[in-house]
Protein backbone atom coordinates (compact mmCIF):
# COMPACT_ATOMS: atom_id res chain seq x y z
CA UNK A 1 0.00 0.00 0.00
CA UNK A 2 3.01 2.39 0.85
CA UNK A 3 4.02 1.78 -2.49
CA UNK A 4 1.31 2.34 -4.00
CA UNK A 5 0.95 5.83 -2.17
CA UNK A 6 4.33 6.36 -3.16
CA UNK A 7 4.07 6.15 -6.65
CA UNK A 8 0.85 8.91 -6.75
CA UNK A 9 2.80 10.93 -5.46
CA UNK A 10 4.57 13.46 -7.80
CA UNK A 11 8.08 12.84 -7.32
CA UNK A 12 9.36 16.64 -7.43
CA UNK A 13 6.63 16.54 -4.21
CA UNK A 14 8.19 13.64 -2.54
CA UNK A 15 11.74 14.59 -2.96
CA UNK A 16 10.54 17.92 -1.08
CA UNK A 17 9.36 16.27 1.35
CA UNK A 18 12.34 13.78 2.03
CA UNK A 19 14.91 16.62 2.20
CA UNK A 20 13.47 18.15 5.02
CA UNK A 21 13.89 15.37 7.05
CA UNK A 22 16.87 14.02 9.05
CA UNK A 23 19.19 10.97 8.03
CA UNK A 24 17.36 9.12 11.44
CA UNK A 25 13.70 9.40 9.48
CA UNK A 26 15.04 8.83 6.08
CA UNK A 27 16.90 5.62 7.21
CA UNK A 28 13.12 4.44 8.57
CA UNK A 29 11.55 5.46 5.24
CA UNK A 30 14.24 2.58 3.27
CA UNK A 31 11.90 0.09 4.96
CA UNK A 32 8.58 1.72 4.08
CA UNK A 33 8.70 0.55 0.28
CA UNK A 34 10.97 -0.47 -3.00
CA UNK A 35 10.48 3.18 -4.52
CA UNK A 36 11.08 5.27 -1.95
CA UNK A 37 14.29 2.92 -0.68
CA UNK A 38 15.65 3.55 -4.31
CA UNK A 39 14.98 6.88 -3.98
CA UNK A 40 16.64 8.02 -0.98
CA UNK A 41 19.65 5.43 -2.08
CA UNK A 42 19.84 6.77 -5.57
CA UNK A 43 23.00 9.72 -6.24
CA UNK A 44 20.78 12.68 -7.01
CA UNK A 45 18.97 12.76 -4.10
CA UNK A 46 22.51 11.92 -2.14
CA UNK A 47 23.66 15.21 -3.90
CA UNK A 48 20.08 17.42 -3.36
CA UNK A 49 20.14 16.21 0.45
CA UNK A 50 23.81 17.25 0.59
CA UNK A 51 23.48 20.72 -0.73
CA UNK A 52 20.17 21.53 0.73
CA UNK A 53 19.25 24.75 2.94
CA UNK A 54 20.02 24.37 6.09
CA UNK A 55 19.57 26.50 9.26
CA UNK A 56 21.29 26.35 12.58
CA UNK A 57 19.02 23.79 14.02
CA UNK A 58 19.87 21.09 10.99
CA UNK A 59 24.27 22.09 11.63
CA UNK A 60 25.88 20.32 15.05
CA UNK A 61 29.66 19.67 16.13
CA UNK A 62 31.60 17.37 16.17
CA UNK A 63 34.04 16.93 18.99
CA UNK A 64 36.77 14.50 19.34
CA UNK A 65 38.37 14.01 22.78
CA UNK A 66 40.47 11.97 24.74
CA UNK A 67 40.43 10.21 27.79
CA UNK A 68 43.45 8.06 30.18
CA UNK A 69 41.93 5.10 31.31
CA UNK A 70 44.86 2.97 32.35
CA UNK A 71 48.87 4.93 32.82
CA UNK A 72 49.76 5.78 28.88
CA UNK A 73 46.62 4.11 27.33
CA UNK A 74 43.78 6.44 26.13
CA UNK A 75 40.54 5.95 24.47
CA UNK A 76 39.00 8.12 21.87
CA UNK A 77 35.71 9.35 22.00
CA UNK A 78 33.52 11.18 19.34
CA UNK A 79 31.00 13.76 20.70
CA UNK A 80 27.73 14.90 18.77
CA UNK A 81 26.98 18.60 20.14
CA UNK A 82 24.25 21.40 19.05
CA UNK A 83 23.80 24.40 20.47
CA UNK A 84 20.29 25.56 22.38
CA UNK A 85 18.11 27.37 20.91
CA UNK A 86 18.38 29.76 24.26
CA UNK A 87 21.52 30.39 24.38
CA UNK A 88 24.13 29.39 20.93
CA UNK A 89 27.08 30.32 22.77
CA UNK A 90 26.12 26.33 24.90
CA UNK A 91 26.40 23.34 23.71
CA UNK A 92 24.50 19.96 24.34
CA UNK A 93 24.85 16.31 23.10
CA UNK A 94 22.34 15.18 21.10
CA UNK A 95 23.12 11.60 20.75
CA UNK A 96 25.24 8.87 22.26
CA UNK A 97 28.59 9.24 22.46
CA UNK A 98 31.00 7.03 19.99
CA UNK A 99 34.24 5.18 21.30
CA UNK A 100 36.50 5.20 18.15
CA UNK A 101 38.25 1.89 19.27
CA UNK A 102 40.05 1.09 16.31
CA UNK A 103 42.30 4.34 17.28
CA UNK A 104 45.43 3.31 19.12
CA UNK A 105 45.92 7.14 20.83
CA UNK A 106 49.29 8.14 22.58
CA UNK A 107 50.68 10.90 24.30
CA UNK A 108 51.71 12.60 20.65
CA UNK A 109 48.77 13.87 20.01
CA UNK A 110 50.22 15.62 16.68
CA UNK A 111 49.67 13.07 15.09
CA UNK A 112 45.84 12.78 15.57
CA UNK A 113 43.76 14.16 12.80
CA UNK A 114 40.23 14.89 12.35
CA UNK A 115 39.43 15.88 8.93
CA UNK A 116 36.68 17.10 6.56
CA UNK A 117 33.85 16.98 6.67
CA UNK A 118 33.80 16.08 2.42
CA UNK A 119 30.40 15.40 0.97
CA UNK A 120 29.95 14.51 4.30
CA UNK A 121 32.39 12.23 4.92
CA UNK A 122 34.95 12.54 8.03
CA UNK A 123 38.61 11.09 8.14
CA UNK A 124 40.14 10.22 11.71
CA UNK A 125 43.88 8.58 11.77
CA UNK A 126 46.47 7.98 13.84
CA UNK A 127 50.05 7.18 12.94
CA UNK A 128 48.85 3.85 11.75
CA UNK A 129 44.74 3.76 11.47
CA UNK A 130 43.00 5.26 8.94
CA UNK A 131 38.93 5.41 9.64
CA UNK A 132 36.35 6.94 7.42
CA UNK A 133 32.98 8.06 8.79
CA UNK A 134 29.81 8.94 8.04
CA UNK A 135 28.67 10.60 11.07
CA UNK A 136 24.86 10.29 10.40
CA UNK A 137 24.61 6.71 9.20
CA UNK A 138 27.30 5.55 11.47
CA UNK A 139 28.77 3.87 8.99
CA UNK A 140 32.63 3.53 9.05
CA UNK A 141 35.00 1.80 6.92
CA UNK A 142 39.32 0.92 8.10
CA UNK A 143 41.72 1.70 5.75
CA UNK A 144 44.33 -0.86 5.25
CA UNK A 145 47.52 0.59 6.34
CA UNK A 146 50.28 1.67 3.93
CA UNK A 147 53.20 -0.26 3.94
CA UNK A 148 56.68 0.71 4.61
CA UNK A 149 58.95 -1.93 2.41
CA UNK A 150 62.04 -1.51 0.72
CA UNK A 151 64.20 0.45 3.51
CA UNK A 152 67.74 -0.64 5.15
CA UNK A 153 66.55 -1.75 9.17
CA UNK A 154 68.61 2.00 9.58
CA UNK A 155 65.58 3.72 8.04
CA UNK A 156 62.73 4.79 9.79
CA UNK A 157 59.44 6.87 8.65
CA UNK A 158 58.08 9.94 9.99
CA UNK A 159 54.59 10.21 9.15
CA UNK A 160 54.43 14.22 9.11
CA UNK A 161 51.27 15.75 7.43
CA UNK A 162 48.01 13.49 6.26
CA UNK A 163 45.30 14.91 4.34
CA UNK A 164 41.57 13.51 2.72
CA UNK A 165 39.55 14.81 0.14
CA UNK A 166 37.31 14.09 -3.15
CA UNK A 167 39.07 14.24 -6.72
CA UNK A 168 35.88 15.45 -8.63
CA UNK A 169 37.38 14.62 -12.12
CA UNK A 170 38.10 10.67 -11.33
CA UNK A 171 35.52 10.93 -8.91
CA UNK A 172 37.42 9.36 -6.03
CA UNK A 173 38.22 10.05 -2.47
CA UNK A 174 41.70 9.88 -1.98
CA UNK A 175 43.86 10.11 1.32
CA UNK A 176 47.71 11.52 1.29
CA UNK A 177 50.28 11.06 3.66
CA UNK A 178 53.43 13.09 3.56
CA UNK A 179 56.40 11.19 5.33
CA UNK A 180 60.31 11.95 6.18
CA UNK A 181 62.35 8.97 5.89
CA UNK A 182 65.89 9.16 8.47
CA UNK A 183 68.97 6.94 8.97
CA UNK A 184 70.06 6.93 12.02
CA UNK A 185 74.22 7.12 12.43
CA UNK A 186 76.27 5.18 15.05
CA UNK A 187 75.41 7.67 17.96
CA UNK A 188 71.53 6.98 17.26
CA UNK A 189 71.31 10.64 15.38
CA UNK A 190 68.89 10.88 13.11
CA UNK A 191 69.82 12.36 9.77
CA UNK A 192 66.71 12.94 7.23
CA UNK A 193 67.44 11.43 3.97
CA UNK A 194 64.19 11.72 1.92
CA UNK A 195 60.37 12.52 1.28
CA UNK A 196 58.06 9.98 0.01
CA UNK A 197 54.37 10.90 -0.20
CA UNK A 198 52.23 7.85 -0.28
CA UNK A 199 48.09 8.07 -1.91
CA UNK A 200 45.58 5.63 -1.30
CA UNK A 201 42.43 5.61 -3.95
CA UNK A 202 39.34 4.19 -2.64
CA UNK A 203 37.92 3.12 -5.95
CA UNK A 204 40.91 0.80 -6.30
CA UNK A 205 41.17 0.19 -2.47
CA UNK A 206 45.39 0.33 -2.72
CA UNK A 207 48.23 2.54 -1.39
CA UNK A 208 50.94 3.92 -4.22
CA UNK A 209 53.91 6.22 -3.69
CA UNK A 210 53.54 9.57 -5.92
CA UNK A 211 56.31 10.12 -8.47
CA UNK A 212 59.36 11.10 -6.72
CA UNK A 213 59.67 14.36 -9.25
CA UNK A 214 56.71 15.65 -7.70
CA UNK A 215 58.10 14.71 -4.39
CA UNK A 216 61.31 16.42 -4.79
CA UNK A 217 60.07 19.79 -4.40
CA UNK A 218 58.59 19.08 -0.55
CA UNK A 219 62.60 18.80 0.08
CA UNK A 220 62.69 22.43 1.59
CA UNK A 221 58.72 22.94 3.74
CA UNK A 222 58.33 21.85 7.23
CA UNK A 223 54.10 21.49 7.49
CA UNK A 224 52.49 22.15 10.88
CA UNK A 225 51.08 19.12 12.22
CA UNK A 226 46.75 19.21 12.56
CA UNK A 227 46.72 22.17 10.22
CA UNK A 228 45.38 20.44 7.43
CA UNK A 229 41.89 21.48 5.70
CA UNK A 230 40.28 20.44 2.75
CA UNK A 231 38.81 23.07 0.44
CA UNK A 232 37.94 23.80 -3.60
CA UNK A 233 39.30 20.55 -4.76
CA UNK A 234 42.71 20.61 -2.74
CA UNK A 235 44.18 20.05 0.83
CA UNK A 236 45.96 22.92 2.62
CA UNK A 237 48.58 22.91 5.09
CA UNK A 238 50.57 25.84 7.29
CA UNK A 239 53.88 24.97 6.28
CA UNK A 240 57.46 27.09 6.20
CA UNK A 241 59.97 26.70 4.18
CA UNK A 242 63.90 26.38 4.19
CA UNK A 243 66.66 27.57 2.50
CA UNK A 244 70.18 26.21 4.15
CA UNK A 245 68.65 25.50 7.53
CA UNK A 246 66.92 28.81 8.29
CA UNK A 247 63.46 30.32 8.01
CA UNK A 248 62.48 31.84 4.39
CA UNK A 249 59.04 32.27 4.44
CA UNK A 250 56.03 31.02 6.07
CA UNK A 251 53.10 29.92 3.30
CA UNK A 252 50.23 27.74 2.39
CA UNK A 253 51.41 24.11 0.85
CA UNK A 254 48.66 23.06 -1.26
CA UNK A 255 48.49 19.63 -3.51
CA UNK A 256 45.02 19.50 -5.83
CA UNK A 257 43.56 16.01 -5.48
CA UNK A 258 42.78 15.88 -9.28
CA UNK A 259 46.23 17.08 -10.74
CA UNK A 260 48.40 15.73 -7.72
CA UNK A 261 50.29 18.90 -8.19
CA UNK A 262 51.37 20.65 -5.41
CA UNK A 263 51.86 24.55 -5.15
CA UNK A 264 52.09 26.99 -2.96
CA UNK A 265 49.52 30.26 -1.07
CA UNK A 266 51.46 33.16 0.17
CA UNK A 267 49.86 34.63 3.49
CA UNK A 268 49.96 37.94 4.88
CA UNK A 269 53.22 39.74 5.73
CA UNK A 270 52.42 41.02 9.21
CA UNK A 271 52.08 36.77 10.00
CA UNK A 272 56.11 36.43 9.12
CA UNK A 273 57.38 36.54 12.56
CA UNK A 274 60.25 34.59 12.99
CA UNK A 275 59.92 31.79 16.27
CA UNK A 276 56.56 33.78 17.08
CA UNK A 277 53.05 32.93 16.63
CA UNK A 278 51.54 29.94 15.40
CA UNK A 279 49.01 29.64 12.57
CA UNK A 280 45.82 27.24 12.05
CA UNK A 281 43.56 27.12 8.90
CA UNK A 282 39.94 27.00 9.08
CA UNK A 283 37.02 27.93 7.16
CA UNK A 284 34.94 31.44 7.62
CA UNK A 285 32.06 32.70 5.41
CA UNK A 286 33.29 30.52 2.89
CA UNK A 287 36.28 31.48 2.66
CA UNK A 288 39.90 30.50 3.55
CA UNK A 289 40.88 32.10 6.90
CA UNK A 290 44.00 31.80 8.98
CA UNK A 291 44.20 32.16 13.02
CA UNK A 292 46.89 33.58 14.08
CA UNK A 293 48.14 32.82 17.86
CA UNK A 294 50.78 33.27 20.10
CA UNK A 295 52.10 29.86 21.70
CA UNK A 296 50.67 28.66 24.89
CA UNK A 297 53.39 29.97 27.26
CA UNK A 298 52.80 30.68 31.02
CA UNK A 299 53.15 34.51 30.93
CA UNK A 300 52.91 36.24 27.37
CA UNK A 301 53.60 39.99 26.69
CA UNK A 302 51.05 42.25 25.75
CA UNK A 303 52.16 43.04 22.47
CA UNK A 304 52.13 39.29 21.79
CA UNK A 305 48.82 38.59 23.54
CA UNK A 306 46.59 38.47 20.31
CA UNK A 307 44.68 36.45 17.90
CA UNK A 308 44.22 38.04 14.39
CA UNK A 309 42.11 36.30 12.46
CA UNK A 310 42.73 36.67 8.13
CA UNK A 311 40.36 35.85 5.73
CA UNK A 312 41.13 35.54 1.89
CA UNK A 313 38.29 36.64 0.02
CA UNK A 314 39.32 35.86 -3.53
CA UNK A 315 41.02 32.42 -3.74
CA UNK A 316 44.44 32.68 -4.39
CA UNK A 317 44.37 36.62 -4.74
CA UNK A 318 47.15 37.68 -2.19
CA UNK A 319 45.62 40.88 -2.37
CA UNK A 320 42.44 39.84 -1.42
CA UNK A 321 44.30 38.58 2.55
CA UNK A 322 41.48 40.95 4.67
CA UNK A 323 41.99 41.12 8.14
CA UNK A 324 39.06 40.60 9.83
CA UNK A 325 39.25 39.98 13.59
CA UNK A 326 41.53 40.92 16.29
CA UNK A 327 41.38 39.40 19.68
CA UNK A 328 43.43 40.12 22.78
CA UNK A 329 43.81 39.06 26.16
CA UNK A 330 42.46 35.39 25.66
CA UNK A 331 45.45 32.93 25.78
CA UNK A 332 44.27 29.73 23.39
CA UNK A 333 46.16 26.59 23.68
CA UNK A 334 44.96 25.34 20.24
CA UNK A 335 42.38 26.56 17.99
CA UNK A 336 39.54 24.29 16.86
CA UNK A 337 37.35 25.68 14.40
CA UNK A 338 34.50 28.78 13.63
CA UNK A 339 31.15 27.40 14.10
CA UNK A 340 27.74 28.94 12.44
CA UNK A 341 30.71 31.99 11.09
CA UNK A 342 31.27 33.54 14.83
CA UNK A 343 31.71 31.36 17.57
CA UNK A 344 35.16 30.84 17.85
CA UNK A 345 36.01 27.49 19.60
CA UNK A 346 39.61 26.95 21.24
CA UNK A 347 41.12 24.65 23.84
CA UNK A 348 42.50 27.06 26.31
CA UNK A 349 46.12 26.71 27.75
CA UNK A 350 44.92 25.52 30.83
CA UNK A 351 42.97 22.52 28.68
CA UNK A 352 39.59 23.66 29.23
CA UNK A 353 37.29 23.60 25.69
CA UNK A 354 36.47 27.55 25.13
CA UNK A 355 34.04 29.69 23.24
CA UNK A 356 34.56 32.99 21.89
CA UNK A 357 31.34 34.99 20.23
CA UNK A 358 33.34 37.46 17.61
CA UNK A 359 30.26 39.92 17.63
CA UNK A 360 29.37 40.24 21.05
CA UNK A 361 33.12 39.08 22.57
CA UNK A 362 31.62 37.08 24.95
CA UNK A 363 33.57 34.35 26.42
CA UNK A 364 32.19 30.93 27.52
CA UNK A 365 34.21 28.10 28.93
CA UNK A 366 32.11 24.92 27.84
CA UNK A 367 31.93 21.66 30.34
CA UNK A 368 33.40 19.25 27.86
CA UNK A 369 36.88 17.50 29.10
CA UNK A 370 39.84 15.41 27.78
CA UNK A 371 43.59 14.86 27.92
CA UNK A 372 45.09 18.34 26.87
CA UNK A 373 45.90 18.43 23.11
CA UNK A 374 43.40 16.18 21.92
CA UNK A 375 40.75 18.07 21.18
CA UNK A 376 39.42 18.11 17.86
CA UNK A 377 36.59 20.33 16.69
CA UNK A 378 34.50 20.02 13.12
CA UNK A 379 31.01 21.59 12.08
CA UNK A 380 28.67 18.91 10.71
CA UNK A 381 25.30 18.59 8.93
CA UNK A 382 23.85 15.58 8.15
CA UNK A 383 24.48 13.91 4.97
CA UNK A 384 23.63 10.28 3.12
CA UNK A 385 26.90 9.71 0.89
CA UNK A 386 28.17 5.96 1.28
CA UNK A 387 31.94 5.16 1.97
CA UNK A 388 32.87 3.81 -1.34
CA UNK A 389 33.90 -0.48 -1.74
CA UNK A 390 35.34 -1.23 -4.84
CA UNK A 391 34.51 -5.25 -4.60
CA UNK A 392 33.83 -8.12 -2.34
CA UNK A 393 37.39 -7.79 -1.38
CA UNK A 394 37.71 -4.69 -0.19
CA UNK A 395 37.88 -3.55 3.72
CA UNK A 396 34.18 -3.84 4.75
CA UNK A 397 32.06 -0.83 5.66
CA UNK A 398 30.68 -1.46 9.39
CA UNK A 399 28.34 0.37 12.17
CA UNK A 400 29.24 1.87 15.40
Amino acid sequence: MADGIMKKLNEDVVIYILLRLAVKSLLRFNCISKTCYFLIKSSTFVYLYLNRTTTSKDEFILFKHCFEYERNMHKTILSFLSGDDDDDDYFNPIIQDLDVTHLKTNNNYSIDQFIGPCNGLIAMMDSVTTILINPSTRNYRLLPPDQFIGCQEDHYRSIQNVGFGYDSIANDYKVIRISKIYMTDRDDYPEEMDRIVDIYDLSVDCWRKLDRDVVQQLSTFYCASSSQMFYRGICHWFASQYIEGEIDEYLILCFEMSTEIFHSLKIPEPCYLMYGPSCKLMLLQDSLALIYHPYSEPVIPDEKDLINIWIMKDYNVYESWTKKYTIRGHQIGFPLAIWMGYLFLYQSGSGSMMSYNLNSNVVKELSFHGVPKSFRVIGYKDGLTSIPRENEHTTHVQKF
